[in-house]
Parts: structure tokens; sequence; C-alpha cells
């Protein structure tokens, strides 16, 4: 289903990688005893002016602007965008940013944090920008042995932290189902919130173009193109019934962005524009799929037609 993957969470520390849009005003703050400077937009890549010296050996955290809206939190899932350097008193280079990649993360606000993130997440708002200074002395001693196996037990990063929102818990699909009618494709749907059951196996004939068949209509908010979408799904082989890739056995429905390339064209051009709470059928051809070169790994050839039953859940 996915077209690629993030990156960015390969270039940030351990802990933070594993606990894994807001418009504002100009930002610019100095942050108190550790001297740094953040300037930028909110909802865009900042820029830090690092003070000359030592980097900070203590941990520290401070808002740069104030959001709005309900408090974050220990529990939340919190949707954020944010951006990573090194401080080292040199380049103090960045080494990473969700606006790189293209779409904020979900972080979880637990103990996998180090101390001085839970304490910047925890009563932050939607919109708000945060700066988070992590040094050895914030880390637990798993943690600090988790940096000291990347070589990171001596490092001081400095975090900033945009904001947007807490994740929406998925909905389930419940409604008057019909038949999708596509000529060889079964589809079987048991009631909210069971599996349901897809069927590919036939003679006919796969079809040309995208076909888009809403098996169960939804009642939420549109989605719309650069959205995170939530959804469950099934994908199987068009003709071998061959499940290839499911959602429902891992427990979770997955999160993407959608309409942006992030995910197979098909996906990105039938599930725009559907309400969140709709169960669709989707035939995709090979050009609209993982093309000539098929996806091997997964055992799909570049002449497959991929047959994916969408729950929507979620968008954001």
């Amino acid at each position: 289903m996915r077209r690629r993957s993030l990156a960015v969470l390969a270039a940030v520390p351990l802990f933070f990688a594993a606990a894994c849009g807001t418009e504002g005003g100009d930002s610019k703050a100095a942050t108190g005893g550790s001297g740094l400077k953040v300037t930028g937009e909110v909802g865009k890549k900042p820029s830090v002016t690092f003070p000359s010296g030592s980097p900070a050996a203590k941990s520290s955290e401070e808002t740069v602007k104030d959001g709005s809206g309900t408090e974050f939190k220990v529990g939340d899932s919190v949707i954020v965008n944010y951006t990573v350097f090194n401080w080292d008193g040199k380049s103090n280079a960045t080494v990473g940013s969700t606006y790189d990649a293209g779409s904020p993360e979900t972080i979880t606000v637990s103990q996998d944090l180090p101390s001085v993130l839970r304490e910047a997440f925890v009563g932050a708002k939607p919109g708000g920008r945060h700066i988070a200074v992590v040094a050895p002395d914030s880390l637990t001693k798993e943690q600090l042995e988790q940096a000291k196996q990347q070589g990171q037990d001596k490092l001081t990063q400095v975090l900033v932290l945009d904001m947007v929102g807490v994740k929406p818990k998925p909905v389930t699909v419940d409604g008057k189902a019909v038949d999708p009618g596509v000529k060889g494709v079964k589809v079987e749907n048991p009631g909210p919130g069971k599996t349901p059951v897809l069927t590919t196996k036939t003679d006919e004939k796969a079809p040309k173009e995208l076909v888009t068949k809403v098996v169960i209509k939804g009642t939420g908010p549109v989605v719309k193109s650069g959205q995170q979408l939530m959804a469950h799904y099934i994908g199987k082989i068009w003709g071998t019934d061959k499940e290839f890739d499911s959602s429902w056995g891992k427990g979770d429905p997955a999160t993407f962005g959608i309409g942006t390339g992030q995910v197979i064209k098909g996906w990105d051009q039938s599930l725009v524009g559907l309400p969140v709470g709709t169960r669709v059928l989707v035939s995709i051809p090979p050009a609209l799929g993982y093309g000539e070169q098929g996806s091997p790994q997964a055992g799909i050839k570049g002449t497959d037609t991929l047959v994916f039953l969408v729950d929507i859940v979620g968008a954001y």
C-alpha cells in the first residue's frame, strides 16, 4: 500500500523514535538560560540560532508560542511536527525534520519519553511551538544505555516542537452495506467492528481502469488531500485471492498521508473525497499500483491488478 516510508525517525535518537499544518504568525523567542533563538512561522521548518561556547549540559524546555484549545496530558497521542538539531558547539547541524519528510508524526506522551520532552508536551496546546533541550541528565538509565549504544550518551540535542493536535480515535464503520457490483469480486460484511471478507478468486478479466465502489457510506467529514488518513484494509491480487497485506491482523489501523504521493496512486486517487466511516472497494491497475517493477517482497508482479477493501476510520 505504501509507496515510500518516512525516514526522518531514523535520524533522531532511539528513545524518541520508539515513542512514536498548524498555521501561525512569525515566532521569535530566546529560550531563557539556554540562549537559543528560534525563528520562523509555526507550521513551517524553523531556524535556530545557537549561542557561542559549549552546549548546555542541563536539559530545559520552554514555550516559544502558546497554542489554544485543550491542553495535552499524559496518555495522549499528539500529532507534532519536529525538527532536531545536534548541539555540539560547532556545526549544530539539523539531523531530522518532519517538515522535510512531508508530514507530522504521532508521539505518545508517556514514561518512554525523556522527562524534559514529557514536560514539553504536558500542558501544551494545538498551534503552539515549544523547544526542548535534551541533555543526558533527563534520560533514565535505560535511555542512557540506548544512547550509549548509538554513541550519543554525551550528546545534547535541541528539538523544536510544533504541536498540531491530538490524534483522533478511529471510528467503527457501521451502516447498510451494498453489493459493489464488480464481477469477479465478492465482499462479505459481518457487522460493525468485525473483519470483512474479500474474495478475488475469479476467471473474470481485471478492469483496465481504476474502479472505486462504496460498500458502506460513511457520515463523517470528507477526506482531504494532505491529511493523515487512518484506515483498516485488506489487499489481494485479482484472480488469485492471494492476500498480500492486511491491517486487521495487526490490531490497529494504518495511518499515512493521503493525496501527497506517500502511498500508491490508486489510493491517492480513490480515497480523497470520501467521508470518514466509509467502506470502499478499490480495484487498481498496475500503472496506478506498483508499476512495471511490482513489489517482489509482497509477491506482486508488474502485471497484477490489486484489489483493496478499505475502511476509512479517521482523517486529520
